[in-house]
């Protein structure tokens, strides 16, 4: 598995706890049927012998809001405190942790710069919460590159998108 972006990331002030006996990979990857349209988000959680795989969508959201979205669902599922590291094909998702954008627009009263709003606060705000109770690495991987668990996760996530039950966005104009 080749990684391009890869660092340890922990927003300014947090403590999270390392335990090394809670080493835990997260894959995910999110999916939108039309950009906006259905959305759905795939997850798959490895820890020691043990897997999980979540998924679910919205009837009407955006591929961002389903890439932030399916790493939130991922990291909610520890029950602690653990050591992540987390895979996703979305260059938005770990740019903005690894290169402190989403910290830099929180800081900022949730704007990228004087006039433009940044986009998703509701789910930043969410996901640097969760960064602040784990060690997390987060490693950007090309999609659609033969990563078993990055397919697995786009399968989810476009299963997902074509449920007959998806609920409203909350987050979403």
């Amino acid at each position: 598995m080749k990684a391009t972006s890869k660092a340890k990331t922990h927003p300014p002030g947090a403590t999270a706890a390392k335990d090394p006996q809670k080493q835990v990979i997260i894959y995910t990857d999110g999916a939108c049927l039309g950009n906006p349209g259905p959305g759905g988000y795939g997850v798959v959680l490895l820890y020691g012998e043990h897997r999980k795989e979540l998924s679910g969508g919205y009837r009407l959201t955006t591929n961002n809001r389903m890439e932030i979205l399916a790493a939130i669902k991922g990291l909610e599922a520890l029950k602690s405190a653990c050591s992540v590291t987390l895979y996703s094909d979305s260059q938005y998702l770990v740019n903005a942790i690894n290169k402190g954008w989403a910290q830099r627009w929180k800081a900022n009263g949730w704007k990228r710069n004087a006039r433009e709003k940044a986009l998703n606060p509701d789910l930043w705000e969410r996901l640097l919460e969760l960064c602040s109770r784990h060690d997390i690495t987060f490693v950007w991987v090309r999609g659609h590159a033969n990563n078993k668990e990055n397919e697995r996760c786009d399968v989810l996530s476009k299963e997902a998108a074509g449920r007959a039950d998806l609920k409203a966005d909350p987050g979403y104009p």
